[in-house]
This record gives structure tokens, sequence and C-alpha cells, in this order.
């Protein structure tokens, strides 16, 4: 399958890279690489070295790492539009974290030399990276507070981020693509059987809607209710 080439005008459309003038996202985009990536593949392996960066074009993934005795922890959730692999190129050390396909991706790679190049030369660039990684880390500090709150809330969080992380602009209630619930309890940070169990008391309340694409929040009011909103 072909696919098509990112345009200067796609790129831009990347918040990280409104401030690049033509000639500037033209450098970014001679060498990028598409390719269709199958759920549960490795993107990026954590400790590894590398000098490509990667923009999700359409589909999820997750960025994680492992606890000392083995547990999975789920950083943060990736969708189209997100870039990810910058702070390998930023701080000249080996990859911080795993980030792993939840669904089929459309990738495109790019050369991190140019993209090192931009952020030493062009001020709004390195600004605009900073306000990446501090929204990244106001996200992570979210996440790991909620992990000490009730099930449901957790689990109603997870499914706020992926809603909001499938499509721009974000939408809590919008569709989620059909996971895996051992990827479900991963991303609340839950039992199987918990969310199991958490998942049929939403749907029984009439909150929450299942089908074969997937599910679906039917009611901001428990995100409200909870402090998620």
């Amino acid at each position: 399958m072909t696919l098509a080439l990112l345009s200067a005008d796609q790129l831009r459309a990347c918040p990280l890279f409104q401030s690049l003038d033509a000639s500037d996202l033209q450098l970014l985009l001679e060498r990028q690489l598409h390719t269709l990536i199958g759920v549960d593949q490795l993107l990026v392996q954590e400790h590894d070295w590398g000098e490509t960066i990667f923009l999700i074009r359409d589909g999820l993934a997750k960025v994680r790492c492992f606890s000392p005795d083995g547990e999975e922890v789920v950083l943060s959730i990736l969708g189209p539009g997100d870039l990810f692999g910058e702070m390998a190129l930023i701080d000249e050390q080996p990859r911080s974290a795993d980030v792993l396909a939840l669904t089929e991706l459309n990738l495109v790679k790019l050369a991190g030399a140019p993209f090192r190049q931009l952020m030493l030369n062009r001020p709004a660039l390195s600004l605009a990276i900073a306000k990446l990684e501090s929204q990244r880390l106001r996200t992570l500090n979210r996440r790991f507070a909620i992990h000490s709150a009730d099930a449901t809330t957790r689990l109603l969080n997870a499914l706020q981020e992926l809603a909001c992380r499938s499509r721009e602009p974000q939408d809590p209630l919008a569709p989620i693509p059909a996971l895996a619930q051992r990827e479900l309890a991963a991303l609340a940070g839950l039992s199987r059987e918990t969310t199991s169990r958490t998942l049929s008391k939403l749907r029984e309340r009439g909150l929450l809607e299942e089908n074969a694409m997937g599910l679906r929040l039917l009611s901001l009011e428990p995100l409200r209710r909870r402090g998620l909103l």
C-alpha cells in the first residue's frame, strides 16, 4: 500500500511546528518515511539509542515503563498529531520508555538531525518543545494522582484519555477503538477482574456503550462529578 507523503501544511498543523516557515518544514520532511504499524508492535524500546523522531498520523499508542517488580506502568497515551522520540535528541541519552501500538498506526518517521538543528536555531520551536514537555508532565502528574482513586474514577479517566487522544478536537465522548481488556486494565492501573466488573457497572448505569467497534462514554456527568473535567 502506497502512503501519501506528509505535506508542509500538514506538518504545520501539528502545534509543535506552527512557528516554522516553509523552508524549515521542508528540511524536516526531506527524509520522511511512512509506515503502517500493527497492533502490539513495539515502536521504541527503553534504553535504546535513536536518531529518529516519530509523528502519529492515525491510531493510538501508549508510553510505558516497568517497575522494579516487573509491573507495567503506563505513562501516557499518544494519538493523531502526537510526536515522540524527541527526548533522546534533546538530552542525547537513550530512550526513556517503551512506545507500543494500541491500534493500527499510520506513522511518519523523521530524521533527528534536522530537528536538532532547528531546535538550536529557532527559539520559537524550542519554546514549543518546552511547552509540550510541560504538558506531558502535567498529564503524568494527574495520572499518578488518580492512581490512588477508586476503580471507577481510574477507569473513567483512562476512557476519557483514550477518547480525547483518538481524534481532534479532543472530545471525551468520542468513540474509543476496540482494545483488549488487558490494555484497558493497564491504562487504568487495575486488575483485569476489577476492570471487567467496573465496565459492567458503567454499562448497567447507562454511562457506557459497547459494540464491535469499541466503547463510547455516553455522559460527561460522571467525569464532572469526579473532577475529571
